[in-house]
């Protein structure tokens, strides 16, 4: 089997990279499930119907969250119904779910999302500990985890933490895909971090002169979404059968 994981969704030219480039990718590599963290979806801060429609409508099987996830109050409508992946490591009052599942042929999938705690000024669960629950009684053939994080020595704790545990453990938030897909010790498949899905001459996806104004004046800016024509797809190609995963970057 192989899934494509796609990295954080930026905005409006966030969607037009996926319109744009998952037709090739999908007659390049022939890939079976479609996984797009969209938590920067909607303007850059979070995710709305209409969003969360485009991808369902490209081929979406699930949409992993993050700590922006639920910046559009419009989530609280249609969460519960969807195929969204908020934090598992949200307390359990939380609105939609942590884990969501996917049949494919005789195998079912599950796909986990967790926020770290190192940087991120979000009060929530210990991810080790939500994991660990949620692992002793989930019933899958292979499992995805989205490690939502800023610290790099978090997500790859997290990763050794869940080795031959879990198929695959995927580093999301920092927007810049890194150069570390590996197999580790025990099996499970590993990447930093994905990188990011939009504008390719943004700052992270947001316009370029509204960040450097705010390096610049040290002031706090309201940031937008770039406008550049230019876009990119980050994306890693995980093969469950061939035990490999592999970056995928798309520029135009």
């Amino acid at each position: 089997m192989k899934i494509l994981f796609v990295g954080d969704v930026y905005g409006k030219k966030g969607i037009e990279a996926l319109e744009t480039f998952l037709p090739i990718i999908k007659r390049d590599v022939g890939y079976h499930i479609l996984i797009i963290n969209g938590e920067n979806s909607a303007d850059g801060l979070g995710i709305r119907d209409k969003e969360y429609k485009a991808m369902m409508q490209l081929g979406a099987h699930a949409i992993t969250l993050g700590n922006h996830g639920f910046s559009k109050k419009e989530i609280f409508d249609f969460i519960d119904d969807s195929r969204l992946v908020r934090a598992l490591n949200y307390p359990n009052n939380t609105p939609g779910k942590g884990v969501q599942t996917i049949q494919f042929n005789a195998e079912k999938i599950a796909v986990i999302s967790v926020i770290g705690r190192v940087f991120m000024h979000d009060p929530l669960n210990n991810p080790f500990e939500a994991l660990d629950a949620s692992l002793a009684t989930l019933d899958a053939d292979v499992i995805l985890v989205d490690v939502h994080a800023e610290a790099t020595s978090e997500k790859l704790a997290i990763a050794h933490y869940l080795d031959g545990r879990v198929t695959a453990v995927v580093g999301t938030h920092t927007h810049v895909q890194t150069n570390d897909p590996m197999v580790l010790p025990k099996g499970t498949l590993y990447i930093t971090d994905v990188g990011m899905t939009g504008a390719l001459y943004g700052i992270l996806g947001a316009d370029k002169e509204l960040v450097m104004q705010k390096f610049l004046s040290g002031m706090p800016v309201r940031l937008k979404p770039s406008n550049s024509p230019k876009i990119q797809l980050n994306a890693v190609l995980i093969d469950t059968d061939a035990k490999t995963i592999k970056t995928i970057q798309k520029f135009n």
